[in-house]
C-alpha cells in the first residue's frame, strides 16, 4: 500500500519478475528515459445518432433459499447517450413529442421470469420476479435482458439486448457467514459478526488496514479496543506466517463482533495459496469480504491477474464479495477493475510535493515520475476527482449496477513522499469527500496511527451508524452541491434530509441551506450527528478550517 524510498523494487515486482522499476507504468529514476506509460482509459467515440445502452442486474447478490418467500427483482438501466459506451446501440427516437417506453423481458435458460415497461433514460427500475421457478445452484445463472421499443407513431419495433448473471446459491454450511450486496445502492448486507442469530443489516465499513505481526498478533486486547472505539471492520495486513496467531485474531474478532476484511495481496496470483487461504477463512462468521490486489496497477501486475483470482475465489466460496484497491489515476483501469465487486482508490495527497519527487529527485508528469500520489495536485480535490473518474469509467464500462466504490483515506505521513501526517480533521475531510462522491466504505492506511486520527475516525464511524440509514437507503434521493470548496452531499428519505458538508479550505467557510430547494423549512428542525468542526445556526452551516458536519433536517 505505501512505498518507501528503500523499496526501490517492490516485493510484488520481485516475485513476478518484473524487469523495470516503474510505478503506474512510468519510469521514475533519474537515469530512466521518459516513456509514455500507455494503459489510459479510452474516451468513447461520439455518435451522430442517439444510442441506447440497456443494462440489467439482480437486486441482490447472492440470493439464498431464505429469499424465496418474497419477491426478488432485477434492476434495469436505460440511458440514452451520444457516446459509444459499452453495449450502446442506435435507437430511432421521434423528433418531437413523447418518447414512449421500452417493453423489457428477462429470461433465464429461455424461460421468462420478469417483464414490464421501463421508461427511456431510467435508472434502477425494479422488475420483480419469483425465485420459486429456480433451483439454487453454485454456478450463476445466465440471464438475458431484452427490450423492445416502438416509437410513438412508428410501425417498426426496435430490439435491444443485454446479459447479466444471477447468483442463487444453496444455503451455506452451518456457521459460514454470507455478505450480500444490495445492488440498488452497492451496500453490503450482513448478519452479526459473532455468528449469533440476527437479521441482515446494512454495513458501512469504517476501519483501518491494521498491522498484524507485532501488533494484532501479539495483543488480542487491541481487537476489543478497536470494537469499543466504534469501528466496524479490521483489515489485517499480511503476511500471516503464524497461522495460530491468525486463528486467534479471527476468533477474537468473532467474539467481540467486528468484521474481517481478509487480505491476499502477496498471494492472490498463486492459485494454490489462494485456495488454501479461502478454505481456511471462509467459514468464519466474521468474514465480510475478500481483498486481492493491493495497487496492482502500480506494480503492473498481469492484466488478467485480478480476474483470475476473482473467478477462483468465487469457485471456492461465492458467499462474500471481492475487493481491491487501485493507486494509479489512469492505468489499465478496466482490466484490473474487471476482477472485483468493490474497487477502492487510495489518493494520498496530504504532505506531498505533487510536481517534484522528493524521493527520486525527478519531476512528476502524466508520463514520468512518482510523487506518492499519481497525477495529483496535492489538494483535497484529488480525491473527489479520482472518485468521479472511477464512477464515470464504471458507467462507460457498463458496471454501474454491479460494482461499488470505497475510499482509502491517508492515515500516515512523516516519511518518504509524505512530509507530515494528516490531522484528525483532515482525515475526516478525506473520508467525507469520498462518501459524498460515491464511497460506501472507508478503510484507511494504516493502524496504528496518531491519537488524533484514531479519535476522528472513531467519531466518523459512530456517526455512520445513523447516517447509513440515509446513505445506504435504496429509497433515498441524492443531491450534490459544491460552493466555494465546501462539498455537500444531501440524501433525502421521506421528509428528512441528511446534510453532510465538508470544508476543503484552510479557513472558515459557510454554507447556506436556503441555496438548496426544500431545505429552508427543514433547517428549523435539525439534529447534528457528526461534529468535526461545524455548527448549524438558523439556515447557515459554519465550518472551521477543514471542518466537517453531518446534520439531519426535518421530521
Amino acid at each position: 500500500m505505501i512505498r518507501f524510498a528503500a523499496a526501490t523494487l517492490t516485493l510484488a515486482a520481485l516475485v513476478q519478475g518484473i524487469a523495470a522499476d516503474t510505478w503506474c507504468g512510468k519510469n521514475y529514476m533519474a537515469s530512466d528515459p521518459i516513456v509514455p506509460p500507455g494503459g489510459q482509459f479510452p474516451i468513447p467515440a461520439t455518435s451522430s445518432k442517439p444510442l441506447l445502452a440497456l443494462r440489467c442486474a439482480p437486486v441482490i447478490k447472492p440470493y439464498l433459499p431464505e429469499d424465496a418467500s418474497t419477491l426478488a427483482g432485477f434492476l434495469v438501466d436505460t440511458p440514452v447517450t451520444f457516446s459509444e459506451i459499452q453495449g450502446a446501440a442506435p435507437i430511432d427516437l421521434p423528433e418531437h413529442g413523447i418518447l414512449g417506453e421500452l417493453s423489457v423481458t428477462i429470461t433465464v435458460d429461455g424461460h421468462t421470469i420478469a417483464k414490464g415497461p421501463v421508461a427511456l433514460n431510467a435508472s434502477k427500475v425494479e422488475l420483480p420476479f419469483s425465485l420459486g421457478s429456480l433451483k439454487p445452484q453454485s454456478k450463476p445463472f445466465d440471464v438475458k435482458c431484452a427490450a423492445t421499443y416502438l416509437a410513438p407513431g412508428s410501425k417498426k419495433a426496435q430490439t435491444f439486448t443485454a446479459s447479466t448473471s444471477l447468483s442463487y446459491l444453496p444455503d451455506p454450511p452451518d456457521g459460514r457467514s454470507v455478505t450480500k450486496m444490495d445492488l440498488r445502492t452497492g451496500a453490503l448486507l450482513a448478519k452479526p459478526a459473532t455468528g449469533k442469530d440476527g437479521a441482515y443489516e446494512t454495513v458501512f465499513p469504517v476501519g483501518f488496514y491494521t498491522n498484524f505481526g507485532g501488533y494484532l498478533a501479539s495483543n488480542l486486547s487491541l481487537i476489543d479496543e478497536i470494537k469499543a472505539q466504534g469501528f466496524t471492520v479490521i483489515h489485517p495486513i499480511p503476511t500471516f506466517d503464524n497461522l495460530t496467531a491468525l486463528e486467534l485474531v479471527i476468533e477474537r474478532m468473532e467474539q467481540v463482533g467486528i468484521y474481517l476484511m481478509y487480505d491476499m495481496r502477496w498471494t492472490y496470483m498463486n492459485s494454490t495459496a489462494v485456495t488454501e487461504e479461502v478454505n481456511r477463512v471462509k467459514n468464519s462468521p466474521a468474514l465480510l469480504l475478500w481483498y486481492t490486489g493491493d495497487e496492482p496497477d502500480g506494480t503492473s501486475d498481469p492484466l488478467n491477474a485480478t480476474s483470475t483470482a476473482y473467478d477462483l475465489i468465487y469457485s471456492l466460496d461465492g458467499y462474500h464479495p471481492v475487493s481491491l484497491v487501485l493507486n494509479c489515476e489512469n492505468y489499465f483501469w478496466t482490466d484490473y477493475t474487471a476482477g472485483t465487486d468493490i474497487v477502492m482508490q487510495d489518493t494520498y495527497m496530504v504532505g506531498i510535493n505533487a510536481t517534484w519527487s522528493t524521493v527520486w529527485g525527478t519531476p512528476c508528469t502524466p508520463e514520468y515520475g512518482d510523487c506518492g500520489c499519481d497525477n495529483c495536485k496535492g489538494e483535497f480535490e484529488d480525491i473527489s476527482t479520482r472518485m468521479d473518474e472511477f464512477a464515470q469509467r464504471r458507467f462507460i464500462d457498463g458496471w454501474e449496477l454491479t460494482k461499488a466504490m470505497w475510499t482509502v483515506p491517508q492515515g500516515f505521513g512523516g516519511d518518504s513522499y509524505w512530509d507530515r501526517e494528516p490531522t484528525g480533521k483532515e482525515f475526516v475531510v478525506q473520508s467525507v469527500l469520498g462518501i459524498n462522491h460515491g464511497a460506501l466504505g472507508v478503510v484507511s492506511w494504516n493502524a496504528p496511527t496518531t491519537d488524533d486520527i484514531t479519535a476522528s475516525a472513531a467519531a466518523l464511524s459512530k456517526s455512520l451508524t445513523v447516517m447509513k440509514d440515509f446513505i445506504l437507503n435504496p429509497q433515498a434521493t441524492f443531491e450534490h452541491v459544491v460552493s466555494d470548496r465546501v462539498d455537500v452531499g444531501l440524501w433525502t428519505v421521506g421528509g428528512r434530509t441528511l446534510v453532510l458538508a465538508t470544508n476543503l479550505n484552510y479557513a472558515t467557510a459557510h454554507f447556506d441551506l436556503r441555496s438548496v430547494n426544500g431545505l429552508a423549512l427543514k433547517a428549523l428542525l435539525s439534529k447534528q450527528v457528526l461534529d468535526s468542526g461545524a455548527k448549524l445556526s438558523g439556515h447557515v452551516i459554519t465550518l472551521d478550517s477543514v471542518g466537517t458536519g453531518g446534520f439531519i433536517l426535518g421530521l
